[in-house]
């Protein structure tokens, strides 16, 4: 497995449609900040990693400085985290995740979020859920963080 960096991919219409596959209600908004060339506009500095088998397209998320919480004191933010439903239950969305420690850690960033109305999937990966708050969609998240350090980044997925 490969992990892309969408935006200095040579292949990027080949992997938004892969994208467009997903099932997912948050992907059109996705695709439609790429489309409009407003990923930054919307998210800030940041990218969209993919995880890849070959031509298919295993799993994503966006590393950016903004997600749904309208909050500027908390960065950066993992977000669209996808895996197809064929790959799910493996952990791959883990070495993801993984690379944008990595990213924090080279950049000196010591702490990294991630909001999500799931429960027990991100305190796999070392996340600890802080608080509770309304989205700028209007519907309640859960805010969880981690710190950074590189003893985390010996963790395998």
């Amino acid at each position: 497995m490969e992990i892309i960096d969408y935006f200095k991919s040579d292949n990027q219409n080949y992997w938004l449609a892969e994208i467009k596959k997903g099932d997912w209600r948050a992907i059109p908004t996705l695709v439609r900040f790429i489309e409009e060339n407003s990923f930054h506009e919307n998210l800030g500095e940041g990218t969209l990693l993919l995880l890849t088998e070959g031509d298919s397209l295993v799993s994503f998320l966006t590393f950016a400085q903004r997600d749904c919480i309208d909050d500027n004191s908390l960065s950066p933010w993992i977000g669209f985290v996808y895996t197809f439903p064929e790959y799910r239950g493996h952990r791959y969305v883990g070495r993801l995740i993984l690379r944008c420690e990595e990213i924090a850690a080279e950049n000196g960033v010591p702490t990294i979020f991630v909001c999500t109305d799931h429960v027990g999937l991100y305190e796999k990966y070392g996340f600890s859920y802080i608080e509770s708050r309304v989205d700028i969609y209007g519907g309640d998240s859960r805010i969880y963080r981690k710190n950074i350090s590189k003893e985390n980044l010996n963790v395998k997925f």
